[in-house]
């Protein structure tokens, strides 16, 4: 199969403005596909296709599809690059079509942007199934031509890592366990040889003194595992590294404060923090990137048992501090709380944590960007520049004081797992408690509960687990280390 990209006329006429690889193959095949085009009805619209058979002996099916304005670029109102965007949507719909039709390999107009194509078609065909005994068809996407190769496959690796973060999160609970996670993440860096992986157990957690993180972890079967990943891409071992830390809930029951069983079965991708992390780094070393990179990743499950926090408990982190749990389905906070605390052992150039952390985030939002909560404008405009380009957006929230108050004003303790106002500003307080574990001058958490999964608002994304904002840290990452250059 093919899927080749055409623009919007910006004429009445309605003649299609085919991309180069359009134009080239429409004169491999004598004008054939302009006139077929045109004898189709109306001009394409942006991510709507034509599908066409016999054109060429090489080609049995030729998807056209729809790319929209030919000179779209950076968005200042959408806050992304829509050419971008619209070519991975274009390529995404038409490699799907190509699956429909169980062909088994395409080829795929790069449309002047090899690597955001390349990132339509792998994003596009993922789907998990790994448990089901009907499979769609395998379809396998390369570049059309050979000019932009390079391009290309640095997007099949931006993809591939998003699509690993997918896989991930959108796994059951009783495949993806503390320790499955772990395995299944140092199996994936077992090939390079700058990446050491560290599964720590419990007894480590323990004389770590990560007494929040453990509260958790004490409520499940499950025994926790504290994943610690060092990749040393840059010139210098001794350089220093840019810190991830995610949030490994692998299930989230909610804990004694139970979660209402609607829709509880999402909860086995309440490590999205954790799997983004992680496949940033995975990608990272796929990539090369020249820069050293540290994760963190807290694993374990929130479960109700007699072991497990009651409202009213208090637990006590690693720096010292006295947390007052008054609801157990805060619990992200306490393994970020702990695992914070350890990253300030690397002589951080930046801590960036990434978690599935409130509810409040996912009402403020929605799923159009991640919240990032930061104390450090350089590593803001860093991230927000990146996700212009990945059209995986963030948004900035605020981190006042009249955040901090409501979770410092504790009867019993030094700062409490909730805001005094209960639901008010529930992702702003989330995010002043975590700053009570963070010395570091570059910090960023970002909220990614609203991106957690996709239904249809993501065209190039298949329903179910969105593996977001995967790109947007690798690509954070990759401007990183060219700052270092520099």
């Amino acid at each position: 199969g093919l899927v080749l990209g055409v623009y919007s006329s910006e004429k009445d006429d309605g003649a299609a403005q085919f991309t180069s690889a359009g134009d080239a193959f429409d004169r491999l095949v004598s004008g054939k596909l302009r006139a077929l085009l045109s004898l189709c009805g109306p001009p394409l619209k942006k991510g709507k296709t034509r599908i066409f058979h016999g054109l060429h002996q090489d080609f049995p099916s030729v998807v056209v599809v729809g790319l929209g304005k030919k000179n779209a670029g950076i968005n200042e109102q959408e806050n992304w690059n829509e050419g971008k965007e619209n070519i991975r949507t274009a390529v995404a719909v038409g490699c799907r079509q190509i699956q429909d039709l169980e062909i088994p390999c395409v080829e795929v107009d790069p449309c002047g942007d090899a690597q955001a194509a390349a990132e339509g078609a792998v994003l596009g065909l993922h789907e998990y199934n790994e448990l089901k005994q009907k499979k769609k068809p395998v379809v396998t996407p390369q570049l059309h031509g050979s000019a932009e190769s390079e391009a290309w496959q640095k997007g099949v690796i931006y993809a591939e890592g998003q699509n690993l973060a997918r896989y991930l999160m959108e796994a059951p609970a009783n495949y993806i366990t503390p320790i499955k996670f772990a395995e299944h993440v140092e199996q994936k860096l077992r090939s390079f040889s700058n990446v050491k992986v560290h599964i720590r157990p419990e007894s480590w957690i323990t004389t770590q003194e990560m007494g929040a993180f453990l509260s958790v972890a004490k409520g499940s079967a499950e025994p926790p595992i504290f994943l610690e990943i060092h990749y040393s891409g840059g010139a210098n071992t001794n350089d220093s590294p840019l810190v991830f830390v995610g949030k490994g809930v692998t299930f989230d029951s909610g804990g004694i404060s139970l979660k209402p069983s609607s829709g509880m079965d999402a909860m086995r991708a309440d490590m999205g923090g954790a799997a983004t992390v992680c496949s940033a780094i995975v990608t990272a070393a796929a990539l090369n990137l020249p820069l050293n990179i540290i994760g963190l990743a807290p694993l374990c499950e929130n479960m109700p048992s007699g072991k497990a926090n009651k409202p009213g408990d208090v637990v006590r982190a690693k720096n010292g501090k006295t947390i007052q749990v008054d609801n157990t389905d805060a619990e992200g906070r306490l393994l970020l709380a702990d695992a914070l605390c350890y990253a300030h052992n690397f002589n951080a150039r930046a801590i960036v944590n990434a978690a599935t952390l409130t509810g409040a985030m996912d009402v403020a939002l929605g799923s159009a960007a991640t919240g990032v909560f930061t104390n450090s404008s350089w590593l803001w405009t860093h991230l927000y520049e990146a996700s212009i380009l990945t059209g995986d957006r963030v948004w900035r929230m605020p981190l006042f004081e009249h955040y901090t108050k409501q979770v410092t004003d504790c009867p019993l303790a030094d700062v409490s797992n909730i805001g005094k106002y209960s639901r008010a500003g529930g992702a702003c307080t989330a995010a002043a408690f975590l700053k009570e574990f963070v010395t570091a001058s570059h910090w960023a958490h970002l909220d990614i509960a609203g991106v957690m999964s996709n239904k249809d608002e993501v065209p190039y994304l298949r329903k179910g687990m969105a593996g977001r904002p995967t790109r947007t840290l690798v690509e954070f990452a990759a401007r990183l280390s060219q700052d270092s250059r520099n």
